[in-house]
């Protein structure tokens, strides 16, 4: 609260518990707290103001939380996003579901339309549609009626001599005749058979007697007869309409039942994709704390280092502004400085962190104190040789490498090209000295075979007996610091070497070239290839910043390429727009992209990984001069 400028919150706190805390020798110091101007600097709180504090309290408090929940079942308010996520599939199972219902209801709908549609075709003609309305007295014609009817046929007659009319043409059918409904032909079925009846109850007519005994008997008979024709008429005519509707209801049925099987396996592919889906997505191997931003520089970063202790930052810049700065508890400019000349190269010194060698482009090296704020003194390595490609101090910090080369090709042929563009501008003659931090004084010189060369990057291992060097002409070479001379070399790129460093177990040396390879060797076996991976055009450079009206500025590589973690089995990377974290997979022989740490808005030019802290904290600086400082925490499996 205090760290925040909210003094009142304290206060509040204070009054709120004084009761209870009042009578706690622990917290008897505590109550000063709201009235210290300054009370990071205060002996009592001085701990609690620090980031170091501060991040073991959060790791602290990862790890309570981790066996807390290992320990008790997962209350339903913290699985939160497994309950989301559940929610999300039943909305979009619902959702699925009702698209269904929508699609049947529209099916439903259609067919209804189409069956009204198609209703006049299966209407029964008036003389059949009528016949239940028909009574013996109207089917009753005495032999003169039926004489007339043969001459004036009424509107029924006709359509039954119509009937029969196309049903004697014989064996052939028309196409709309083949594909009449159930309902049509039923009709005329029963126009047949009410045909046949009348020409079976006019053989038995008999002739009308005057005598009305005789007579009773046949008229009672011929209604009982009629009778029994209109009662089968009526079976038969129901029995075909019900067997037309069974048929479309079960056609419609059929259909309906067909999409919804359709619909139901659709939404178990996708609950199965994303079923596998969240199973196939892999575990981060890292949280992201805290990104914070350093932006005092104005110009493009050449380098970027933490000291040994983690403690500070050292970062130079193409104006040639050095600034050094902390970050725990509070990003902190604690130096800064201009340099007359341009400046290449920057180291720390391995054991006294207040010391930086900083290397120019005039063939001088100078040892800067970052407390006293001045430089302690000033060594020329070579007229002829001005720039100072590399600096490297051994771990024991007695003596450290310089390296220095002639002007660049593309310098030589116009001082006013850039030298940080053209393939192989390097291929310039170079040596590599030893010096003594405590004097300041050249020990030796070392040996370059087949030729002096221009030596870019130097790195020691772990105890400084070993120094490993890349070269302009795409070699590397291994020195013995004992002997002081080159143990083994070998080609190692089809180009510059850009940047070298050693493995975690020392058994290896990683490297990344022009060529834009980056390759591990054994150095066990002479430099033998254990892989190699291929890395995009923005982690090795050269590293392109366009601007407006078609500005372009290029740089050439200069820094660090490449840093890994404290146990050597994740790799850092520039990129276009922050850093990419690899891992380090040496069975399989290849790279897996991890965590791409953002934030930048101008290409990555170097980076750097402190491991000094059990949150790893990652350095990527760009173009723009910004410096993004990213906080790590590792997830243990």
């Amino acid at each position: 609260m205090t760290r925040s400028n909210r003094p009142d919150k304290a206060q509040e706190f204070f009054q709120k518990q004084a009761a209870e805390l009042q009578n706690q020798a622990e917290w008897k110091d505590w109550f000063m707290l709201p009235f210290l101007p300054n009370p990071e600097v205060n002996p009592t709180f001085a701990t609690y103001f620090s980031r170091q504090w501060a991040d073991f309290f959060l790791v602290s408090l990862h790890n309570f939380l981790s066996i807390l929940f290992q320990c008790m079942p997962v209350p339903t308010l913290l699985n939160f996003d497994a309950e989301c996520q559940k929610i999300s599939l039943l909305q979009e199972e619902n959702e699925l579901f009702r698209q269904k219902l929508f699609a049947v209801q529209a099916e439903m709908h259609r067919l209804r339309k189409d069956d009204e549609e198609e209703c006049p075709l299966h209407k029964l003609p008036a003389y059949v549609s009528n016949m239940d309305r028909l009574g013996d007295s109207e089917l009753a014609m005495i032999p003169s009626q039926r004489n007339a009817s043969q001459f004036s046929q009424p509107r029924g007659s006709s359509f039954l001599s119509s009937l029969l009319s196309q049903t004697k043409k014989g064996p052939t059918r028309s196409p709309q005749s083949a594909g009449a409904s159930p309902t049509q032909s039923g009709a005329l079925l029963v126009a047949k058979k009410e045909l046949a009846n009348n020409q079976s109850t006019k053989a038995k007519e008999v002739p009308t007697s005057t005598k009305d005994g005789k007579n009773a008997a046949p008229s009672e008979h011929s209604a009982a007869q009629r009778q029994r024709r209109l009662q089968d008429h009526g079976k038969e005519r129901k029995e075909l309409l019900s067997k037309s509707v069974s048929q479309s209801g079960e056609r419609k049925a059929e259909s309906a039942v067909a999409e919804a099987e359709a619909v139901a396996d659709l939404h178990a592919d996708q609950m199965q994709t994303k079923v596998s889906d969240a199973r196939s997505k892999p575990e981060q191997s890292f949280i992201v704390l805290s990104q914070e931003e350093y932006a005092e520089h104005h110009s493009s970063i050449v380098h970027c280092r933490v000291d040994s202790s983690g403690r500070r930052v050292a970062s130079l810049d193409v104006d040639g502004v050095i600034k050094v700065w902390s970050f725990n508890p509070l990003m902190q400019t604690k130096a800064s400085s201009i340099s007359k000349s341009p400046l290449l190269s920057l180291e720390w010194a391995a054991k006294r962190d207040r010391l930086l060698l900083l290397g120019s482009g005039v063939g001088t090296v100078r040892l800067y104190d970052t407390e006293a704020k001045k430089n302690l003194c000033e060594i020329s390595i070579d007229e002829n040789m001005p720039r100072i490609l590399s600096l490297a101090c051994s771990p024991s910090g007695i003596s450290f490498v310089c390296s220095a080369a002639a002007l660049s090709l593309a310098t030589q042929l116009d001082s006013t090209a850039p030298s940080t563009a053209e393939k192989g501008v390097n291929q310039v003659p170079g040596k590599l000295l030893l010096w003594d931090t405590k004097t300041m004084k050249q020990q030796l010189q070392f040996s370059l075979e087949p030729e002096p060369i221009a030596i870019n990057c130097t790195a020691f291992n772990h105890n400084g007996n070993l120094l490993v060097t890349g070269a302009a002409d795409g070699i590397i070479r291994l020195f013995d610091m004992q002997q002081h001379q080159c143990a083994m070399s070998w080609k190692a790129h089809g180009g510059e070497v850009y940047s070298v460093e050693f493995s975690y177990d020392e058994n290896a040396v990683y490297s990344i070239g022009e060529d834009g390879k980056f390759i591990q060797w054994n150095i066990h076996k002479s430099g033998q290839k254990v892989y190699e991976y291929f890395l995009p055009s923005d982690a090795t450079g050269p590293f392109v910043l366009s601007g407006y009206s078609g500005y372009k500025q290029v740089q050439a590589p200069r820094g660090k390429l490449f840093a890994f973690d404290s146990e050597g089995n994740y790799m850092l990377t520039c990129s276009s727009a922050g850093g990419i974290i690899y891992k380090l997979n040496n069975e399989e022989k290849t790279l897996e992209n991890c965590l791409a740490l953002g934030g930048h808005r101008a290409p990555v030019v170097t980076v750097d990984w402190c491991t000094a802290m059990d949150c790893g904290t990652c350095l990527t600086a760009s173009m723009d001069g910004k410096i993004k400082l990213t906080t790590l925490l590792a997830q243990k499996s």
